[in-house]
């Protein structure tokens, strides 16, 4: 699957993206997510982009509902991945106009993402 949660801890849940994310895989893993989400609780999110190549092109990425949901639930995410996704992925995330803090890692940087998630 090119997109599952890896791990999940009280506060945090991490996530592999692979290969074409679709917007039903994009689904399915919000919905694993918000599964794993006690309501009130703050989470950090981690997402390691591994072998990734981009976006599905026809996808109806138009559906905010998880954003509308949980974004108040959210206090940071990383993501990890190969540096020529940073501008995109950072756009799709839509840093800056969400409530928290989103910030880029060079692949090999997990371990400072995760301590950059934990400082906040």
């Amino acid at each position: 699957m090119p997109a599952d949660i890896i791990d999940s801890q009280p506060g945090l849940i991490t996530l592999r993206v692979t290969g074409v994310l679709t917007q039903t895989e994009l689904a399915a893993v919000q919905t694993q997510a918000a599964a794993r989400m006690v309501a009130g609780a703050t989470v950090r999110i981690l997402v390691l982009l591994e072998a990734f190549s981009g976006w599905e092109k026809d996808g109806q990425w138009g559906d905010f509902s998880f954003q509308d949901a949980f974004d108040e639930q959210i206090a940071r995410m990383a993501i990890v991945g190969d540096e020529c996704w940073r501008d995109l992925t950072l756009l799709f995330t839509a840093q800056g106009l969400r409530a928290f803090p989103i910030e880029f890692f060079p692949a090999g940087q997990r371990r400072r993402a995760q301590q950059w998630l934990a400082a906040g």
